[in-house]
This record gives structure tokens, C-alpha cells and sequence, in this order.
């Protein structure tokens, strides 16, 4: 795996700085891209909130390779808000937001996270608003010739989208009642793991679908190298299948985020 197709995720990495710092940092430990979960509190922030966070990515001479859509308070337990009937207009606000970062930093990719199941909801109604959500999303996207990813997650058990047919199922249902096709897969290595998936299937059904890779090994999701996942087995089987596009680390580390980089062969 060349290293320069690493690119950290600092919503989990470097959180010892402020946010802002972070880009910087990224790119003194020797990276030249980087992701994040949505970096702001809100769907909608101030224009100028959003033109520092472009700042300091643009300043820092990274590239911006993945975004996430606004979903909620993630530290409470949200995980999206799209398939929520009462925040359907919050959702489709938030993604002009993002994809405008997006054309403005040359961002192509957006993770919608989809929503935890709410009580006394029925899932169909909430399957519904997503379906609605998401193909307004991709539309959006498409201008940009981006895609919007679709992740199974782990560790929340009202998430509906648990292994890759779960995601795979709603970008179908999305494309067939949509006519979009710019849905694509997140393969998350770990959240896959922990969930009993099975990874290397994955890969041999469903490669072309994948739009983006992201890693943390399992258990504990820290570092590769400090649980049981075979790294370079998937590496290889990626590449093998086609996948050309960028590795997340999206991993706790178990240090300081400047340590925790030493698995990583630079030749």
C-alpha cells in the first residue's frame, strides 16, 4: 500500500489540538489529505465559521477527501439525522452546506449517516423520508461529480445499516426510486469487523460499489497493529479488485496522535 493513499480523519485524530489546528498537524506528520465528521455543531453554521474551517484546511496544504453530512449530536448518539421525519428540512439544508465546502476545497465524497430508528416511528416512514433525502442529496452531489457514501456502523444498536447489505440495500432502493446512481459504499473495516461481518466477501461481491475505505482495527478501534485485523491481507485484496481511491484512518489512537503512525511503511 503506497502511503500517500493514507489520509487521517480529524474528527478522531489530533482532538488534543483545536480543530482548526488540526490540518497543520495532519500535514507535519507527513499527510497530504485528510476527513472529517461534520466539524461544526450545527446543519447550517455562520458563513464565517465555514470560511475558517476552508481556511485552515486551505492553509495547511492538505486536500479535503471526505466530508460528512450534519448528523445530530454523535457524542449524545446520533447517528443522522436524514431518516428523521422532524429534521428532513435540517438534513436538506445542511447538504447546500457541505457540498458548497465541498466545491470549494475539492471535496467529492460525503458520508450520510442514516439514522438511528426512532420509538414509536414506523421504519418504513423513516425508510421513506431517507429514500427522499438521499436522492435530493445525490442530485446535489452530482453537481459536483461527487458521490454520497452510504456506512454500515457499529456500537449503536437502533442504527438500522449494520453490515454492507444493509447500506447496499439502500442504495438500491434509492437508485430504483430515485434514478441516481452516484450512491456508493463505506467500507469501514472496523465497523464491519465488529458487527460479524464478513470483509473479504464484501470486496469479492461488491468492489465496484465501494467509494471510499476507512480503518481502525479491532478490537478497541485504535491502531493498526493493536488488535487482530490482517491490514495487509484487505490492502492487497483492495487493490486487487480495483479500488484505487484513499484509506481513511479513522482509529482512536492509543497515544499521542503523533505516535501513533509507526505501522505505516514509508519507503
Amino acid at each position: 500500500m503506497n502511503p500517500n493513499r493514507y489520509e487521517v480523519n480529524l474528527s478522531i485524530l489530533f482532538t488534543e489540538l483545536d480543530l482548526l489546528d488540526r490540518p497543520a498537524a495532519a500535514k507535519a506528520a507527513g499527510f497530504d489529505g485528510v476527513e472529517f465528521w461534520w466539524p461544526f455543531p450545527v446543519a447550517v453554521p455562520a458563513d464565517r465559521d465555514v470560511d475558517r474551517f476552508v481556511q485552515a484546511i486551505s492553509d495547511a496544504g492538505v486536500s479535503l477527501v471526505g466530508l460528512n453530512f450534519f448528523a445530530g449530536d454523535m457524542p449524545a448518539g446520533d447517528r443522522g439525522v436524514l431518516s428523521n421525519p422532524d429534521r428532513a428540512g435540517e438534513f436538506a439544508d445542511n447538504v447546500d452546506v457541505a457540498v458548497g465546502i465541498g466545491e470549494r476545497l475539492g471535496c467529492r465524497a460525503f458520508n450520510a449517516l442514516y439514522g438511528n430508528r426512532i420509538d414509536g416511528v414506523d421504519p418504513a416512514v423513516q425508510d421513506q423520508v431517507a429514500t427522499e433525502n438521499l436522492v435530493r442529496a445525490a442530485k446535489v452531489v452530482a453537481r459536483i461529480d461527487g458521490v454520497v457514501l452510504i456506512e454500515p456502523v457499529s456500537g449503536m444498536p437502533a442504527y438500522p445499516l449494520k453490515k454492507a447489505t444493509d447500506a447496499l440495500a439502500v442504495i438500491d432502493r434509492v437508485h430504483n426510486e430515485g434514478g441516481v446512481d452516484n450512491l456508493r459504499l463505506l467500507y469501514d473495516l472496523y465497523h464491519l469487523t465488529v458487527n460479524g461481518d464478513d470483509p473479504d466477501a464484501v470486496i469479492d461481491r461488491h468492489a465496484r460499489t465501494i467509494g471510499h475505505v476507512q480503518i481502525a482495527d479491532a478490537p478497541g478501534r485504535n491502531e493498526p497493529g493493536t488488535g487482530e485485523i490482517d491490514f495487509e491481507h484487505y490492502f492487497e485484496k483492495l487493490d486487487a479488485a480495483g479500488y484505487t481511491g484513499r484509506i481513511g484512518l479513522e482509529y482512536k489512537p492509543s497515544g499521542a496522535s503523533a505516535d501513533s503512525f509507526g505501522w505505516i511503511k514509508r519507503d
